[in-house]
């Protein structure tokens, strides 16, 4: 092959504004169905939200983040199964889901045993197996009992990296799937590996046994880069299992969550793991924290305000369709649609100038759009209404911003 031609550009200056292709948004072509974007609270290490910001996290107005998943942990005492219950009662009532994952079984069905370099590495014993389900399924039962259903419960959080907790091979997530985990009263989730780790999941997938007895297949995606946000073997063998993203934090945890426009990567983060993963689910780490969703004073931070985009206006039951993913060079672009037609937009733009952007839907009937906007000075801002013309209508997407939009 001969050498391709080099193509070259003017950069726009800083708030100059660019034209980008047209981003067609088709609600025929359906992909996943969204399940809620959410958060974890783990109150033994960092302590309860309070009342007011139960409300913000899980309420859907002005100023709130509209999570719609609660994460909590299965503690390994049953004395202990009420610290975080407040919380996912209140979420409960907010409409929320909430699932739970166990850091480490009780101590009794635990045993040591030389890993590497690790001389006390933890495991789950293999006599206590049964005894292990029937902890999980107590806990199920436990919250059930006190006004909270568990939409769904890990056998681990991340097997594959607990040096300070319990170990798992993919072989025993295997076995305890197949032999144990059809007993337990919700949905299981599995494998949870801490960098979506494929030598995790696929063992679950290709065990016909193993995979009738899970639900949702778990991962979280610390370091996880996004060319391995695909999974084929999922979308050939995952067929009625769900695929969500159960933890993280991005792009760090060590800047504050304000630090701009470093938190467009958080709204860069999602949009890849909506488009190019599939996930169903996003739930970032803990809710309260510096470089969180939410601030330590309960403020809405700048990386809560890229996931309230997202998460106050794609709500569960919504289904991602088609659009053009990248209709300009730093410009990502989502599209879902709600069951009574309304279709919800999430655009993106990193880049240094304004971008004139056409969004045009398919066989559409809106009149109208309404926007909201997060940048250096405001945070889900509301914008007002743009009208549509024969299923299009053009904005001019800020600088180093994200708008989401909702048709009327």
């Amino acid at each position: 092959m001969g050498a391709l031609p080099v193509l070259t550009a003017t950069t726009p200056a800083m708030g100059a504004s660019r034209a980008a292709a047209a981003a067609v948004i088709d609600p025929s072509a359906q992909r996943q169905t969204i399940r809620g974007f959410g958060g974890m609270t783990h109150t033994a290490w960092i302590g309860d939200l309070t009342a007011a910001q139960r409300d913000t996290a899980f309420g859907t107005g002005e100023g709130r983040l509209g999570f719609s998943v609660l994460r909590i942990p299965v503690p390994e005492n049953q004395a202990d199964w009420s610290r975080d219950l407040a919380t996912a009662r209140r979420a409960t009532e907010l409409g929320a889901t909430v699932i739970a994952s166990p850091w480490n079984p009780p101590a009794r069905m635990v045993e040591t045993f030389v890993r590497g370099s690790q001389t006390n590495a933890r495991r789950l014993r293999y006599d206590m197996y049964g005894a292990y389900a029937q902890h999980l399924n107590d806990f199920n039962t436990y919250l059930r009992n006190n006004g909270v259903n568990l939409y769904g419960i890990s056998v681990q959080n991340e097997p594959d990296y607990a040096h300070d907790w319990t170990w798992w091979t993919p072989t025993e997530m295997v076995r305890f799937l197949r032999e144990n985990a059809g007993s337990i009263g919700t949905r299981v989730i599995a494998p949870e590996s801490f960098q979506y780790l494929k030598n995790m999941s696929d063992p679950i997938l290709n065990d016909p046994a193993a995979l009738a007895n899970v639900d949702i297949i778990g991962a979280h995606l610390y370091g996880t880069s996004f060319a391995n946000f695909p999974y084929p073997l999922f979308k050939q063998k995952g067929a009625g299992k769900e695929l969500w993203m159960t933890e993280v934090y991005y792009p760090n945890s060590s800047d504050s969550a304000d630090l701009w426009p470093q938190a467009l990567d958080v709204g860069e983060h999602i949009h890849r793991a909506m488009v190019d993963a599939e996930f169903q689910a996003y739930i970032w780490w803990y809710i309260r924290r510096s470089y969180g969703p939410m601030r330590e004073d309960g403020r809405i931070s700048k990386r809560g305000a890229n996931m309230a985009h997202f998460a106050r206006f794609v709500r569960p039951g919504y289904v991602r369709i088609e659009a053009t993913a990248n209709p300009a060079s730093n410009v990502y672009v989502s599209a879902y649609r709600g069951g009574n037609s309304t279709v919800v937009i999430v655009a993106i733009n990193k880049g240094t100038a304004a971008v004139s952007q056409q969004f045009t839907l398919r066989n559409g009937t809106a009149s109208s759009v309404s926007s909201w906007l997060t940048d250096a000075s405001r945070n889900v801002a509301p914008q007002g209404t743009t009208s549509v013309s024969n299923g299009s209508f053009t904005v001019t997407l800020p600088a180093r911003s994200v708008m989401t939009f909702v048709t009327g």
